[in-house]
């Protein structure tokens, strides 16, 4: 099967089975494209999920972009992106159409509390997996467990608080602890 097949295919099958968005979409991603399919390594999907979280868009697409334009380069991008937004619209343009009366059938109301919860076990699932595979560097782990503790205080205390300022505050810190390092080697090797 062509590639660019094999991606839109792909795709399509994680847009449709993956209920919850982008961060339930990156366990299902990483089985199927690191795991499954061999198309981009562990440490290429933490990356792609650092830039595709840092960067305007939806995650999901962003990931599927990044993977298609690995595997077949600008029309694999696109066929990967394209497959992975076509079953969320349809489906989508097909609710839209008597929206009202389809959750006020029961079994729909109660099928979408189910999918809340799975969606947050498959949220967590992609978390653990990451920190899981995470270097377990000092500096590593007490950024994850100061941006934890910081995440938690601003949901508690129903701060105002935008996640992007708490991302970009880890990476200046990180930036700058590389930076020293960088510094005192240059100054090892001259001195």
């Amino acid at each position: 099967m062509s590639i660019l097949v094999e991606l839109f295919l792909t795709f399509v099958k994680i847009g449709l089975f993956t209920f919850g968005g982008g961060y339930a979409m990156l366990s299902i991603v990483e089985s199927i494209c690191v795991e499954k399919k061999n198309w981009i390594t562990h440490d290429e999907m933490m990356n792609i999920t650092v830039i595709a979280e840092s960067t305007p868009g939806p995650i999901a697409i962003n990931l599927a972009t990044f993977v298609g334009y690995k595997k077949g380069r600008m029309p694999g991008a696109m066929l990967a992106t394209f497959g992975v937004v076509l079953p969320s619209f349809i489906i989508i343009f097909a609710i839209s159409s008597f929206l009202e009366s389809f959750l006020e059938i029961a079994w729909i109301a109660h099928a979408f509390w189910g999918i809340k919860m799975a969606v947050g076990i498959l949220i967590l699932d992609a978390a653990l997996k990451m920190i899981k595979k995470m270097p377990k560097k000092p500096l590593q782990v007490g950024i994850l467990i100061a941006t934890f503790v910081v995440i938690m205080l601003v949901n508690v205390l129903k701060l105002h608080l935008s996640s992007i300022v708490v991302m970009l505050v880890a990476a200046l810190i990180s930036l700058a602890f590389f930076s020293i390092e960088k510094f005192r080697k240059n100054e090892e090797e001259q001195g």
